[in-house]
C-alpha cells in the first residue's frame, strides 16, 4: 500500500483554541467533526448549500440550537445557524463542536460543574463542552486521565509513516514526506494527528462514547442484557441457543461481570466475529463430531463464540475454521456454553483492557499503557477515524434502549501544553518503506468486521456489482497498516474492475498472509454481476449439459440447500428481474 505523496512545504496548521479564535471575527463558531452537509434551513429537506469538511470552522450567527424543521429526528439535538460566505446556513449540531462565549479563556470556574471538573483534573478548555453534556445527562461521570505527556511530543510520536491513517483527507492533512498511500488511505501529518488526538474535539453527545470505560460498570448491570440482546438478537447463533434454552444476552451480562468487560463490547465482538448466518455454526452449536480432511474429530461440547484462534495461518495451513476454532476452544477448556461466552471476555481483558487500553480512544492512541515500553505502540488499527465510528455504534445502541442518562463513565485524556502551536514540518515521519504495524487481528476477524464472512478458504458477503477498490478500502479500514490485494480468477491484480466469484482477497496481518476466494451467490460466471449468462449456466447445470465445479457450484446454489436446482434457478431469475435480492 505504497504510493508517492506530492510534496507541499511550509504548510502550517494550528489546532489550538487560541489559533482558532484568532482567525474568527467572532468568538462564537463551530468546528466540523465530520464531513457533513451544510443546508439552507434547519432540516434535511432543505437544499444542500455545500459540504463542510472535517476540521473546517464557520462563525455562528446564533449560539441557540434550532429545532429540526423536519420533525422526523434527522437531527435530534437541533441545528446551528452559521455564516457561510455571508449566507445564512445551518448544520446539524451532532456533527460539530461549538465554541461559545470565548469559554476557553476561562481560568477560574464560575459554577458548580466547572468547580467539579477543575477538581477532577480537567483544564478550562474542557469545561464548556462537558458542562453542557452534564446539564443534559446529569448521571454521566467524567474522569480526567492525566497522561503527563507533552501534547506536541505525543503528536510527533503518532506521526510516523504508515502509523496514523485517514481516508482521502484534505490535502492540508496529508504527510508530504511519506510514500504510504493506497486505496485512498494516506499517512496523516501533524495537524491531522493533533485534531484526532485532541479529546476536546470529540466532547459531543455522540462522539464522547469513544472515551467510555469498557470495563464492567455496575451502574448499568440491569441494562446490559437488554442492550446486548438488541445487538445480537437477529443473528442465527442467538436464535439457535434461544431455541435450546440458552439466553446468550444474559450469559454475556454475567460473563462481562466476571471478566470485568463491558457486556455490550462483548456482544458487539461476538456479532462481528460470527456474523448473522450459519457459516460458522460449528463454532457455536457445540455438536461437531465428524471428518476434517480425513481425520475424525469429536468436538462435542466445545464452543468458540468469538472466532478466537481462527487465524489466517491456521485456516490456510491447517484444517479450516472448524478445526482451528474448536481446537482453541478445547485447549482453553471452553467445554460449555458459558465458558465459551466468558472466554472472549478473558481474551479482551488480557490483550487490551487489562493492558491499560480500556476505551476505544486508548485502543487507537495508547498513551497510558500498563507497560511503559508499549506507550504509543500496540494500537488496534491505524485508522484514526475508528474511535469516532465505534462511538456512534455504542451511542446508537444505548439510545435505542433509552438508557443514555445512565451513569456512564468517560475517561478522557489530558495532556500538558495542549494549546501549543502544531507545525507541519514533517519531522515526525520516517519513510522507511517497512510498514510494520498491521492489525494483529486474524484475517478472518478482519473480514467479519468489514461486513464479510470467512468460510474456510472462501469469503462470502460481497454484493454483486461491487468494484474491487470498494472491497479493498472497506477491508483496509479494519486491517490498519496491513496489506490487501485483490486479484481476478486469472491471478491479475484488479482495482476498478468488478469483483466476482473466483476473485481472491489476500490479507497480510502482523500474524500471517491469508488468501480467500470470493463467492457471490448467483454469479456463476465470475464477472461480478448476476445476469442472463448465470441463469443459462444454472439451467444447463440442472439439465446436466454443463458442469458447475467447486466455488462456482456454490455460487449456483443461492438457496444454500447444497444442490443446484429449480429453486436456485428461480432465485437467479428473480434477481435479474429485480423482484428478489439474493442474500450474500
Amino acid at each position: 500500500m505504497k504510493k508517492k505523496i506530492f510534496n507541499y512545504f511550509f504548510i502550517f496548521i494550528f489546532v489550538s483554541f487560541s489559533f482558532l479564535k484568532s482567525i474568527h471575527a467572532s468568538n462564537e463558531y463551530v468546528v466540523f467533526l465530520d464531513a457533513v452537509n451544510i443546508r439552507t434551513g434547519p432540516g434535511t429537506n432543505y437544499e444542500r448549500l455545500e459540504l463542510g469538511q472535517v476540521g473546517s470552522t464557520y462563525n455562528l450567527k446564533s449560539p441557540e440550537l434550532i429545532k429540526d424543521a423536519n420533525m422526523n429526528g434527522s437531527c435530534d439535538n437541533g441545528w446551528y445557524n452559521i455564516d457561510v460566505n455571508g449566507n445564512n446556513a445551518y448544520v446539524c449540531s451532532t456533527y460539530v463542536r461549538a465554541y461559545i462565549d470565548a469559554e476557553e479563556e476561562k481560568t477560574e470556574p464560575t459554577n458548580a460543574c466547572e468547580i467539579d471538573l477543575k477538581n477532577a483534573g480537567f483544564p478550562a478548555s474542557y469545561w464548556g463542552s462537558l458542562c453542557s453534556l452534564k446539564s443534559k445527562f446529569p448521571n454521566w461521570q467524567f474522569k480526567a486521565i492525566e497522561t503527563k505527556l507533552d501534547f506536541a511530543t505525543a503528536v510527533d510520536k503518532f506521526t510516523s509513516c504508515g502509523d496514523s491513517l485517514l481516508y482521502n483527507p484534505k490535502s492540508s492533512w496529508r504527510d508530504n514526506s511519506c510514500s504510504y498511500n493506497e486505496g485512498g488511505y494516506v499517512t496523516a501529518n501533524q495537524s491531522a494527528v493533533a485534531y484526532y488526538l485532541d479529546p476536546r474535539n470529540f466532547l459531543t453527545e455522540t462522539y464522547i462514547f469513544q472515551f467510555e470505560n469498557n470495563r464492567y460498570n455496575p451502574a448499568l448491570e440491569n441494562s446490559y442484557a437488554s442492550v446486548a440482546r438488541s445487538i445480537i438478537s437477529g443473528a442465527d447463533f442467538y436464535k439457535y441457543h434461544q431455541g435450546i434454552g440458552n439466553d446468550l444476552a444474559s450469559l454475556l451480562a454475567s460473563a462481562g461481570k466476571e471478566t470485568n468487560i463491558n457486556p455490550v463490547h462483548l456482544a458487539s465482538r461476538m456479532y462481528q466475529e460470527l456474523g448473522t448466518g450459519t457459516r460458522l455454526q460449528n463454532l457455536y452449536k457445540g455438536i461437531f463430531n465428524g471428518d476434517i480432511q480425513g481425520t475424525i474429530y469429536d468436538f462435542r461440547g466445545y464452543y468458540n463464540f468469538y472466532n478466537i484462534g481462527v487465524t489466517g495461518y491456521c485456516v490456510t495451513k491447517g484444517k479450516g475454521a472448524t478445526y482451528c476454532g474448536l481446537t482453541t476452544a478445547q485447549n482453553q477448556g471452553w467445554n460449555n456454553v458459558y465458558a465459551g461466552v466468558k472466554g472472549g471476555g478473558t481474551f479482551l481483558n488480557s490483550d487490551y483492557v487489562g493492558a491499560g487500553q480500556y476505551t476505544s480512544y486508548l485502543e487507537r492512541f495508547n498513551v497510558v499503557p500498563t507497560t511503559a515500553t508499549s506507550i504509543y505502540l500496540h494500537y488496534y488499527m491505524a485508522n484514526m477515524q475508528a474511535p469516532s465510528s465505534e462511538a456512534q455504534i455504542a451511542y446508537n445502541a444505548y439510545k435505542k434502549n433509552d438508557i443514555l442518562n445512565s451513569a456512564f463513565e468517560f475517561d478522557i485524556p489530558v495532556y500538558n501544553n495542549m494549546n501549543t502551536t502544531i507545525e507541519n514540518n514533517n519531522s515526525g515521519a520516517v519513510d522507511s518503506g517497512g510498514y510494520t504495524n498491521p492489525s494483529n487481528s486474524s484475517a478472518a476477524s478482519i473480514l467479519t468486521s468489514a461486513g464479510l464472512r470467512a468460510s474456510g478458504n472462501n469469503v462470502l458477503g460481497v454484493k454483486p456489482n461491487t468494484s474491487a477498490d470498494t472491497v479493498k478500502n472497506t477491508i483496509e479500514a479494519i486491517s490498519g497498516a496491513g496489506t490487501v490485494v485483490i486479484t481476478n480468477a486469472s491471478g491479475n491484480a484488479i482495482t476498478r474492475d468488478l469483483i466476482g466469484t473466483g476473485s481472491k482477497i489476500t490479507i497480510t496481518t502482523s500474524n500471517a498472509t491469508s488468501t480467500f476466494t470470493v463467492i457471490i451467490k448467483g454469479d456463476t460466471s465470475g464477472d461480478g454481476v448476476i445476469n442472463a449468462l448465470d441463469l443459462l449456466q444454472v439451467q444447463k447445470s440442472i439439465l446436466g449439459t454443463y458442469t458447475l465445479k467447486d466455488i462456482y457450484k456454490l455460487a449456483g446454489d443461492p438457496s444454500g440447500d447444497g444442490v443446484v436446482n429449480a429453486l436456485d434457478l428461480l432465485q437467479v431469475q428473480k434477481s435479474i428481474l429485480g423482484t428478489y435480492t439474493i442474500v450474500q
